[in-house]
């Protein structure tokens, strides 16, 4: 990633001490929960393939994974269940998510002034917080959350497809495909999907 600590430079040079990175995975999915990862990078680290998350395949993404995990000074990873995605929206749960992740970084004594977040919506972290549109390209520490993110999300929604293996969640995560669409209209939602994200699928409330 070319220049991509342009933007936390600038934070110290506004006289932020601890700059971090957030951005989030799953907000498109018709199943399981939203992540969010917050990230704080040592000054100019090194990290060989950095990118946004989308750009890398799943191999790259995991092997990234261990990297970044290892080099951080810390990292937080959350997320906002199916359940709190129906009930107060997805960008809500989104914001949610990211606090969520945020928190973990003060809980591990690193706690960030300054947080630098994906995107043009603003969530309340409770710290100078500026908003970056593409900044998973732009920023390393932007980039790096985007990574650990999906690559948590990803995991996670593996292991779901263990429990409902008929819904194929291994092989689409959740999103839209028309596989994933076949499988709704043939058996219906399963208790990880989210019922808001139906209604155009199933009609009524979500539930077929």
């Amino acid at each position: 990633m070319r220049d991509g600590y342009v933007y936390e430079d600038a934070a110290k040079r506004d006289g932020f001490r601890t700059v971090c990175g957030i951005d989030e995975a799953g907000r498109g999915p018709l199943a399981g929960p939203v992540f969010a990862a917050a990230v704080v990078l040592p000054e100019h680290a090194d990290i060989p393939g950095l990118d946004d998350s989308k750009k890398l395949s799943p191999k790259k993404r995991e092997a990234l994974f261990d990297v970044i995990a290892r080099t951080a000074l810390a990292c937080g990873v959350g997320f906002a269940t199916e359940r709190e995605i129906d009930e107060v929206n997805i960008l809500r749960a989104t914001f949610l998510a990211m606090k969520r992740a945020f928190d973990k970084l003060g809980k591990l004594g690193t706690a960030p002034d300054c947080a630098l977040v994906d995107g043009n919506r603003m969530p309340a972290l409770g710290v100078e917080t500026r908003l970056i549109v593409r900044g998973d390209s732009l920023s390393a520490s932007i980039a790096a959350a985007s990574i650990l993110a999906k690559v948590s999300r990803d995991r996670l929604m593996c292991e779901i497809d263990g429990i409902y293996p008929e819904y194929g969640f291994a092989r689409h995560k959740g999103y839209g495909t028309a596989l994933h669409v076949a499988r709704l209209r043939a058996l219906g939602p399963c208790p990880v999907h989210r019922r808001t994200f139906l209604k155009k699928i199933l009609g009524g409330n979500g539930d077929g």
